[in-house]
């Protein structure tokens, strides 16, 4: 008789064979996956290699570190050294480095970088420990550019070779190295006043505001117009274009006047990663990529955490910690920055944690119904969890606001 197939999946039959069918069919794309570990190990995949035992070497002295770190890592020119094993060598030292020294290199040399007191970088208005590049950093340095870019090849060094960079930047930072466009919402975690000023703008008619296309930006005591569109000085805010006029406010504040150092960070990063391979991660992955997922304690975070028409004994909270615990890392670390803005904690824990006017505890509010998903408010740290009534639920419900920030109404 016929030869005829069996697909044991379907419970169907067929004469044709199976195999040939699936030698012509083009092969399936890829889905975009939320899976960080394995964005990572594809990226990790694609990234030049070399396989030569020679070590990329970087002598400093330890009271000196910053400039001996510049002159080492400036005065490479051949980009392929960059993907060799850094050798750190502390002056006066004995010592060979198996990645030890490498790790405290980056771990020091990051709080010399970032330290506000060069004026490279400053604290966002809304916090004293995310990052944002200071719009002022020329006037204190000529050479900051060129600051910036070795700044940019110590994070590409830090990524290819997976040491961590001790610091963690506004999210406008990431969305800007990834070239994704920012939004009014971007604002909240660097600036709670403009965004407050913004909002009224769209939710009020602006003809009485008497406002134009242009923003006074003070240095040095001296201020000066800036025009948001070319001759925008001459052009009044009015309903029809406000909402240009907001989009405008926002990329200025957020991108123009710090395109520069960005752009100078860019090329130095450029020269050791491509900046296109990074594009498989979102903005919050970029910063766990850069900054590391660190362990987080959740009954330190439990202790810390306040409640608004909840107790500590509701059987709700009771199954949201249950939930926390049990996911790994990575979940733990999006779910902070869901409600807070940032995966970081603070040096002394959650006791520390700060929101948009200074110290604000971790706090759960009810709010909504049993079809409500939860939503959160960065600038306050507080997660709306809705009454829900079974664990599975709450659990479903949250993984799906925390995974879908990107866009997601829960999130002002």
């Amino acid at each position: 008789g016929r030869i005829y197939f069996v697909d044991h999946h379907t419970k169907s039959t067929q004469w044709e064979d199976p195999r040939l069918e699936a030698k012509n069919k083009p092969a399936p794309k890829l889905e975009y996956s939320r899976d960080y570990k394995q964005k990572l190990v594809n990226f990790r995949s694609k990234l030049p290699s070399t396989t030569s035992t020679a070590r990329l070497t970087i002598p400093v002295k330890r009271n000196n570190l910053w400039e001996d770190s510049f002159r080492a890592i400036m005065n490479v020119k051949d980009m392929q050294q960059f993907y060799l094993r850094p050798d750190v060598k502390f002056d006066g030292e004995r010592g060979y480095d198996y990645g030890g020294l490498s790790r405290e290199w980056f771990h020091l040399l990051s709080k010399e970088m970032f330290n506000p007191y060069y004026g490279l970088f400053e604290y966002a208005a809304s916090n004293d420990y995310t990052l944002q590049i200071s719009p002022n950093s020329g006037l204190y340095n000529p050479g900051h550019l060129d600051y910036f870019k070795f700044i940019g090849r110590v994070c590409g060094l830090a990524i290819y070779h997976n040491m961590i960079i001790d610091a963690f930047f506004i999210r406008p930072f990431y969305k800007t190295m990834l070239e994704k466009k920012v939004t009014l919402e971007d604002m909240q975690d660097v600036d709670m006043e403009i965004y407050n000023s913004l909002q009224y703008v769209l939710d009020n008619d602006p003809d009485s505001l008497c406002m134009n296309f242009s923003v006074s930006n003070e240095v040095l005591g001296q201020v000066h117009e800036i025009d948001l569109k070319p001759n925008g000085r001459n052009i009044p805010v009015v309903e029809k274009n406000k909402k240009e006029y907001v989009n405008l406010m926002v990329r200025w504040r957020l991108v123009e006047r710090v395109k520069e150092q960005m752009n100078a960070f860019m090329k130095g990063f450029g020269d050791v990663i491509s900046p296109k391979l990074i594009q498989v991660f979102d903005e919050r992955e970029l910063e766990y990529l850069m900054g590391g997922l660190a362990e987080i304690d959740v009954e330190d975070w439990k202790k810390n955490t306040l409640y608004s028409e909840y107790r500590p004994t509701d059987d709700v909270i009771l199954w949201f910690w249950k939930v926390v615990s049990n996911y790994d890392n990575e979940m733990k670390a999006r779910l902070l920055q869901f409600v807070t803005g940032t995966s970081k904690v603070p040096m002394n824990g959650f006791a520390e944690l700060q929101g948009s006017q200074g110290s604000r505890k971790f706090a759960i509010k009810k709010f909504g119904s049993v079809d409500s998903f939860p939503r959160a408010h960065t600038c306050f740290n507080v997660l709306d969890l809705p009454p829900y009534t079974d664990f599975q639920t709450l659990k479903r419900k949250l993984t799906i606001a925390i995974e879908n920030t990107e866009g997601f109404s829960g999130v002002d």
